[in-house]
C-alpha cells in the first residue's frame, strides 16, 4: 500500500494578467467564484482528500492571499455580537490552524516545475499533490480524492486526466496511454503542448497531481522546456524513463478553466445554478436573455 498522501502544493504565484486590471491589486486566487475565492475551493477539496499540510508558492502582491485564512477578530467579534451565527460558521471554514500554512516565494517566473521544485525542503521523502486552483472541478466526490483513493492502490505517480478536442493539445501536457483499465490509464509516455499532428493521444493532465519525491529530484536536473520554462510535465515523464510508475487518472466530474475569463463566467453561472438559493433567479434571468436556452 502507497504511504498516505498528506501534503499539498498550491502554485499561486502567477500574476494573472488575463485578469487585469482586477489583479492590479487583487491575487487571482481570490477572485470570487460566486461567494468563495477560488483558493477555498482548492483548499476544500485539499482537505477532503485527507490533506493536512498546505504549501503555497507564492510571489510579491500575494499578501492579500495569506491574509485571507488569517483570522479576523473584529469581523468576527461584531458578527457574534449581532448574533450572526450562520456567517460566523462560514468564517470559520476559512480559517485555518498556526503552522497549518507554509509560505514559499517563487522570485523568478520559470513555470510551473520550477514553482513546485520551490518547495522541495519542506516536502522531504514522502508523496505529495499538487492543486492548481485555476482548474477548478466540479464533482459529487471531490476530485482530488478520487485520485487519493486511487493512488492508495497504485503507489507510483498519479495525474488527473480528461479529453480535450484535437486542437486544443497545444494547450495541455498530453499523455501517451498504454493501457487503460476503468479510470486508471497506464501511462507510457507524456508531451508537453504538441501540434494536434504530433499528439499521442487527446488525453490532457488537469491541475491535479499525486507525486513522487523523486520528481523533484528529477525537477533537480530539468532545463526550459516548452515555452521556455521548467516544465513540471518533463520531471514527470522522466519518471518512465527512470523505470518508475506514471499513472493517469481520467476522474469524474466537470473542469472548469478559471484561467481564462470565458472559463471563469462558465463556472460562476454552474456554480451559481447549482445553489439551491440562487437556482431560480439565476435561471430565470438567463432564460430571459437567452431565449433558446433550454
Amino acid at each position: 500500500m502507497a504511504n498516505k498522501v498528506t501534503t499539498a502544493i498550491f502554485p499561486v504565484a502567477g500574476m494573472g494578467t488575463r485578469f487585469l486590471p482586477a489583479t492590479k491589486s487583487v491575487p487571482k486566487e481570490i477572485m470570487t467564484l460566486v461567494d468563495r475565492p477560488l483558493i477555498q475551493y482548492a483548499i476544500d477539496e485539499a482537505r477532503a482528500a485527507g490533506i493536512t499540510e498546505f504549501i503555497f508558492v507564492t510571489s510579491r502582491g500575494k499578501g492579500a492571499l495569506e491574509d485571507y485564512f488569517d483570522l479576523a477578530p473584529n469581523l468576527e467579534e461584531e458578527l457574534r455580537r449581532k448574533g450572526k451565527k450562520d456567517l460566523l460558521e462560514v468564517l470559520e471554514a476559512t480559517n485555518m490552524d498556526s503552522g497549518a500554512i507554509a509560505y514559499i516565494r517563487q522570485h523568478k517566473a520559470l513555470g510551473l516545475g520550477h514553482a513546485v521544485w520551490c518547495a522541495r525542503r519542506l516536502i522531504g521523502d514522502q508523496p505529495f499533490a499538487v492543486i492548481l486552483p485555476d482548474d477548478v472541478i466540479s464533482a459529487e466526490k471531490p476530485c482530488l480524492q478520487q485520485m487519493v483513493e486511487a493512488y492508495e492502490e497504485t503507489g507510483g505517480n498519479m495525474v488527473a486526466a480528461m479529453e480535450v478536442a484535437p486542437e486544443r493539445t497545444s494547450s495541455y501536457g498530453i499523455l501517451d496511454v498504454e493501457r487503460e483499465d476503468g479510470n486508471l490509464l497506464d501511462i507510457k509516455g507524456m508531451v508537453e503542448k504538441p501540434r494536434a499532428e504530433e499528439s499521442p493521444s487527446n488525453l490532457a493532465v488537469i491541475g491535479r497531481y499525486i507525486l513522487s519525491p523523486s520528481v523533484l529530484r528529477n525537477l533537480d536536473e530539468m532545463k526550459q522546456g516548452a515555452g521556455g520554462e521548467i516544465q513540471l510535465t518533463d520531471a514527470i515523464a522522466a519518471e518512465l524513463d527512470q523505470g518508475r510508475k506514471v499513472y493517469g487518472y481520467r476522474f469524474a466530474g466537470q473542469r472548469f478553466d478559471c484561467g481564462s475569463k470565458s472559463g471563469f463566467l462558465q463556472a460562476t453561472v454552474a456554480y451559481g445554478l447549482a445553489r439551491p438559493e440562487l437556482r431560480d433567479d439565476l435561471a430565470a434571468y438567463l432564460k430571459d436573455i437567452v431565449p433558446n436556452l433550454a
